[in-house]
Parts: C-alpha cells; sequence; structure tokens
C-alpha cells in the first residue's frame, strides 16, 4: 500500500485477514493483528493515511479553542513543600511555562530554581521530571528523568549547591519511591536487574536496591526480590532516625498489599531482615512510623472504607489498636501524624476531601479545617512534628475551577491559611459544579460531579460524559481545564463514578473488576441515560471521553450502546482485552482484568473487549482516537486495531479518526502538549454534538 493508492485525506479500509483464535473452545477473530507491529511497513503506510485523514478532518472544525486551553493548562501551580536539612523543596510553575520547575529556599536566601526540565528539552527531545527526592541533609536530590514521555527514567543525583547532575545515572527506573538513609549518601529504590556489560535491564521484574551515590548501579545491592518473585510493584519509606525501613510489595495497582518491616539496628542497611506484618492477608495495608516511634497502619482489614490502627513496630503482629473507626460515610484516603499527640485524616466523600483533627491516643475528633469549596487534596507533608510539640501540615487542594493552591494548617494555634504566591483566577465565577446520585441498571446508586453555568437543565445542550472505573482510582472535583473551556463555551461536563473505582471504597473497586468488570461500563450508560432522560442532554447532544482504563470504558460503551453517543473521544485506550497481557504494562494488570490462559477469566475478557464486540453495519458514532508515541504503558495498537475495526463495519457516515502524537507518553506531558490535545479534542466534539460557542 502506498500513499497514492490511499490518497491524500481520503479514507482507504485496511486490509483484514482471516486471523483466528480457539481460546477455550470459542472461536475469536483478530482481523487486523498485523497493526500490531509498529515498525512494519505496510503499519507505516497505513498510519501516513491516517495521519492525512486526520490533518484533513481537523482543518475543516470550525472551534478554536486553542488559545483559551493555553490560559487555562498554564495557569500558575505549587505543589506541597518538604523540608530536609533546614531546606524547603518545591514544583512550582509560572503561567505559560511548560514544565514545572524544582525549587529550593532557607531561611537566609531567595527561592531559586535547581531544575528546569525546559533547558534540557531540544526539538528532538522531551524531557520530563518524573520524581524526586531530596536527601536529609539537603544537600542532594534524586531526580528521575525521561524522554518523550516514556517514563522509563534515568535517576539522577543533583548537587543542590552547585545545581549540577552528578553520578553516572541509574537507567530502567519507572516511578520509583526512593528512601534516603541517614548519611545522605546512600538510598533504596527500585528498577530492574541489569545484564552486565550489555547497557540494559532484563525482563519485567522490579525488585529493591541499595545504592551507593559515586558508585556504579551494576554493583547496587539487591535487598527484596528474587528471579522466581512475580511480585512487581514496591513502596518503601525509613522512620525519621533512619532506623526502621518499610517495604509494601504487591502483585499489581491496587491489589493487596503486603507490608514488611525491617530494624536497621539490628541487621544493617545491605541485609535487612524482614519481617512479614499480618502474613497471610489479603488486605491492603499502608504504614507509617510516627514521631511517637509506633507504627501507623492504613489499612481496609475488616473496614472496606478504611480504617487507622497503631501497633509497637517491636511486635507487629500484636494487638493492634484502632485510632480512627471506619465511617460507613466516607473512606478513610490518608493521615499525617502532626507530633504533639495529633493526627489529620483524610476522607473522601463521592471522593470531595473532607479533612478531620484528631487525638493520636484516642482517635477522639478535636477539629475540622475548614476547606473553601468542595476539592480534591493532591497532596499532604509535615514540617517538623516532634512527640512533644505538633509540626505544621501542608495540603495541595484544587477543584474543578481552581488549579490549585498550597494550604498550611499550624498543629500548635489550629490556624489555617493560604500558602504560597496566589494564582491568578482563569476561570468565571458562574461556572459551578454540583453531585448527583443516580441509579445503574442493577440499581445501585452511583455518583456523578456536574460542572455548568446551572444547577438544573434550562434545556438540553451538548455534554461531555467521562469516567474511569478502575484501580480503586477516584473521579473527584479536580481541576479540569478542558471541562471548564467546554463550559464556558455552552456546554455541560459530567464526571460518572462508576464501580472500579476508589469512590466508595475497597468493595466498590471491586466490584468493578474482573468478573463483575461489566458493571463498570453499565453504571457508564445508566449515566447517559440519566443525563438525558433529566434533560440535560439528547444523544444527539452527547458525547463520551475518556483516557486509559476510562478509553476501555468508552470504547466498551460505544459498542454496547452505539445509539446512545453522537461523539466519542478515547485516548490512550485498552480496546483487545484478548492480547492485553502481551504489551506495555498489561502483564501487571491481570488482578485487575483476568488472565487469558484461564478459561473462566478468558470468558470475562472476550464478552466486553470493545474491539471484539465491534459488528458490521452498526451506525457507530463518530469517535476519535487520541495515541502517543511514547506509551510504555498502554500500546497504540490497541486503537489501530479498533480503528480499522470501526472504518470497517460503521454504516453512519460518522469519521472515525487516529491522531497520533509523537513526543509524547501516557502520563505527564509539557503544557502545550497539554493544550494541543484538549484544543483538537474539543473541536472535534463540537464539531460533531453542535456546540456553537
Amino acid at each position: 500500500m502506498t500513499d497514492e493508492e490511499y490518497g491524500a485525506g481520503q479514507l482507504v479500509h485496511a486490509l483484514r485477514e482471516a486471523v483466528t483464535d480457539d481460546i477455550f473452545g470459542r472461536r475469536v477473530h483478530d482481523p487486523y493483528r498485523w497493526l500490531e507491529d509498529a515498525s512494519c511497513e505496510r503499519t507505516l503506510e497505513w498510519q501516513t493515511a491516517q495521519d492525512a485523514l486526520y490533518d484533513a478532518s481537523r482543518r475543516a472544525w470550525t472551534q478554536r479553542f486553542g488559545p483559551r486551553l493555553r490560559e487555562l493548562y498554564g495557569a500558575a501551580e505549587q505543589e506541597v513543600p518538604l523540608w530536609r536539612g533546614g531546606r524547603k523543596f518545591f514544583l512550582r510553575r509560572q503561567p505559560g511555562d511548560e514544565h514545572a520547575v524544582l525549587c529550593t529556599t532557607t531561611q537566609d536566601e531567595a527561592e531559586r530554581v535547581l531544575l528546569d526540565p525546559d533547558r534540557a528539552c531540544t526539538d528532538q527531545v522531551t524531557v520530563v521530571l518524573e520524581r524526586w527526592a531530596p536527601s536529609p541533609d539537603g544537600r542532594l536530590v534524586a531526580c528521575q528523568l525521561s524522554a518523550d514521555g516514556a517514563e522509563t527514567a534515568n535517576l539522577m543525583i543533583l548537587d543542590v549547591a552547585s545545581g549540577r547532575l552528578e553520578d553516572d545515572g541509574i537507567r530502567g527506573c519507572r516511578n520509583s519511591p526512593v528512601a534516603w538513609l541517614p548519611d545522605s549518601r546512600s538510598f533504596y529504590y527500585v528498577r530492574p536487574p541489569y545484564e552486565r556489560g550489555a547497557n540494559r535491564t532484563l525482563g519485567t521484574e522490579r525488585w529493591l536496591w541499595l545504592h551507593q551515590v559515586g558508585t556504579c548501579a551494576d554493583d547496587d545491592i539487591r535487598v527484596l526480590g528474587s528471579d522466581d518473585d512475580p511480585r512487581r510493584v514496591y513502596g518503601i519509606s525509613l522512620d525519621g532516625d533512619g532506623r526502621l525501613l518499610l517495604a509494601s510489595v504487591s502483585l499489581a495497582p491496587a491489589s493487596p498489599r503486603q507490608l514488611l518491616l525491617a530494624d536497621l539496628a539490628r541487621c544493617g542497611a545491605e541485609q535487612p531482615l524482614w519481617r512479614r506484618i499480618r502474613p497471610g492477608s489479603a488486605a491492603h495495608v499502608r504504614g507509617e512510623i510516627g514521631p511517637d516511634g509506633l507504627l501507623y497502619l492504613l489499612t481496609d482489614d475488616q473496614a472496606p472504607h478504611h480504617r487507622l490502627c497503631v501497633v509497637d513496630p517491636a511486635q507487629p503482629n500484636g494487638q493492634w489498636r484502632e485510632v480512627i473507626k471506619e465511617d460507613p460515610e466516607a473512606v478513610l484516603t490518608g493521615f499525617a501524624h502532626l507530633g504533639g499527640g495529633l493526627l489529620l485524616a483524610v476522607w473522601a466523600r463521592d471522593a470531595i476531601s473532607d479533612i478531620t483533627v484528631h487525638r493520636s491516643d484516642t482517635g477522639e475528633t478535636t477539629g475540622h479545617l475548614p476547606l473553601s469549596r468542595p476539592g480534591t487534596m493532591t497532596g499532604l507533608t509535615v514540617n517538623a512534628p516532634t512527640d512533644d510539640a505538633p509540626g505544621e501540615a501542608w495540603l495541595g487542594y484544587s477543584s474543578m475551577t481552581d488549579p490549585g493552591h498550597v494550604l498550611r494548617y499550624d498543629g500548635s494555634s489550629g490556624r489555617l491559611v493560604r500558602s504560597g504566591p496566589s494564582t491568578r483566577c482563569v476561570t468565571r465565577p458562574h461556572i459551578k459544579a454540583h453531585h448527583v446520585r443516580y441509579p445503574s441498571m442493577d440499581g445501585t446508586s452511583v455518583g456523578m460531579l456536574l460542572l455548568a453555568s446551572d444547577a438544573s437543565p434550562r434545556r438540553p445542550r451538548p455534554l461531555l460524559l467521562t469516567g474511569y472505573g478502575g484501580f480503586g482510582v477516584s473521579m473527584g472535583p479536580v481541576y479540569q481545564p478542558d471541562a471548564v473551556a467546554w463550559v464556558e463555551a455552552g456546554g455541560v461536563y459530567a464526571v460518572a463514578q462508576v464501580r472500579g473505582g476508589g469512590e466508595q471504597g475497597a468493595q466498590w473497586h471491586r466490584a468493578g473488576t474482573g468478573a463483575a468488570k461489566q458493571n463498570s461500563i453499565d453504571d457508564f450508560n445508566a449515566a447517559a441515560e440519566w443525563l438525558v432522560s433529566h434533560d440535560w442532554t439528547t444523544p444527539d447532544q452527547l458525547g463520551a471521553v475518556g483516557s486509559s482504563n476510562g478509553g476501555l470504558l468508552v470504547g466498551a460503551a460505544l459498542v454496547q450502546r452505539p445509539e446512545l453517543y453522537r461523539a466519542v473521544v478515547c485516548s490512550a485506550p485498552l480496546l483487545d482485552m484478548v492480547r492485553y497481557e502481551q504489551s506495555g504494562l498489561g502483564h501487571l494488570w491481570r488482578a485487575e482484568y483476568g488472565r487469558v490462559n484461564d478459561p473462566t477469566e478468558a470468558q470475562w475478557l472476550i464478552d466486553y473487549s470493545p474491539y471484539h464486540h465491534v459488528r458490521e453495519g452498526t451506525d457507530y458514532p463518530a469517535v476519535l482516537f487520541a495515541v502517543f508515541e511514547g506509551d510504555t504503558r498502554v500500546d497504540p495498537a490497541h486503537a489501530r486495531k479498533m480503528c480499522a475495526a470501526l472504518q470497517h463495519a460503521s454504516s453512519s457516515g460518522r469519521p472515525v479518526l487516529l491522531r497520533y502524537e509523537r513526543g509524547s507518553g501516557h502520563g505527564k506531558r509539557t503544557m502545550s502538549q497539554a493544550a494541543a490535545l484538549g484544543a483538537d479534542s474539543l473541536a472535534f466534539l463540537s464539531e460533531q454534538l453542535g456546540l456553537e460557542g
């Protein structure tokens, strides 16, 4: 196939091949398997034709959201700070900056920039700061830098005094936690094993290592993980004295975590002697050593909405004392020990954050933080807690119309004040967010956030419905520039808090996984029906938007209920659930979705896999797939295959397009990349849903 055969901006259907698998007696067709090979000539030719078709369609769109979205995405932001060695470290972005920069300051010096990712970017490479962790003395910072959104980073050591990146770098890290030892010259971190002399990693296992600054990573000491150990997800932390090391281990994101504890004073940093806390438990447990030396445990053990317990770390499997009880009306999502006998507890009520103050000995509630509007906690750190006196807590807070700000809570006085530079208001005050509930198909009550200029519908309007429904992730009221721009132009934006997320705790998550995954899809379609029946919109004005697992959600919704949606934007989606384990990070998600090599679980996957339920001669909605060249989590092949299938099968005459973005990946991106993606998505949806602006 050549460009001439495809034509400039012309739709030419991709070649269908007779590829069929027999999966436990069930014949499963896969006519576009050849599109899984991104480097083969015919895939490249097909992609070139899709680029031309997309560009030709884009030129015809009349709505122009770019300038407004650059303003909304470019709003000033500052994240919660960390203190180490008398220094304050934080991320800050000024209006219009492409990336947040890493800054530091002390009481005696002015704020200065330590690391600006923009300076490392070139026309060919976009550099992203994935994660950072300062040493206890504040002299060094471990920084993880990735290129073009690949998320596989080099862990570099930044010297604070000189501002130079030192050490040879540790390759192959992926969002690794870093726990510095008190000497500020060594730390624990996570990466795959290396093949010596080959400059590459081996396999997909991730193990816990000990690194000495200034030495070669090839010589690092493995302290947790083995060749026959399938566990791959670690969290690590040390107490303030650097004596007690905590490691959480799980099979996959959102799967039950096993907590391990080692006393380094007894065994040394190089050979931790691990003790399992509650071995055999299938519960989630997250631990932290308080300034009082006790081990605090946030768990869903016997409490689907979570509770906080405390135990002596010398006897971690002894009797746990409950400090904060489970609340049946809210999910306990986090906590912070302020010292001086005080705790902060972070709750989610329908995914809206609520923060209470408690005594650490009895759990008694002593206060409540007055947050200005319904929103979501985006960060929480504590400075200078001691057993004798409470320190300060720093909280990041965002709402659907507020790009976020930092609050400081003084544990001694009980005062809560806004901290840091004020951000200029970039949203219009008449836009309001409110929460409703609707019944799903089985009668389950599901929450939904609505962003609109009115509290009730005056008339049906173009409406965008989004959701996620996976991995226990909650869809709360966080800042969404695309939503603000859409509502400003006259539309409505809705967020369905479907099962599979974490909005109602552990049971809500499990109710949308594995055999119950169809619940997530039913909840989403029920949200669409409720919005239509309550006159917020009509099927001809209704669009569905989803990314990653949310892309799977809207992909399944569009093939199961094509008459309910006029247009769909599906970003970085999982769509071929029969083969999802074979690419990207799919092998890590078996606990969430199931395994195709198991006869029972394979049937779950086939029953809702969007790609395998595309039917010829169906009036499908208009669809825009957005994929990213550097995506190492979800292979763009999912969208390529689904795009080809819909282009072949749809009888509606509506466009099915593929937007392929180079130089970015699944997660973090530059401000310009985010604004451009949002602008293209909203312009496509405006064209299909009739938003006049």
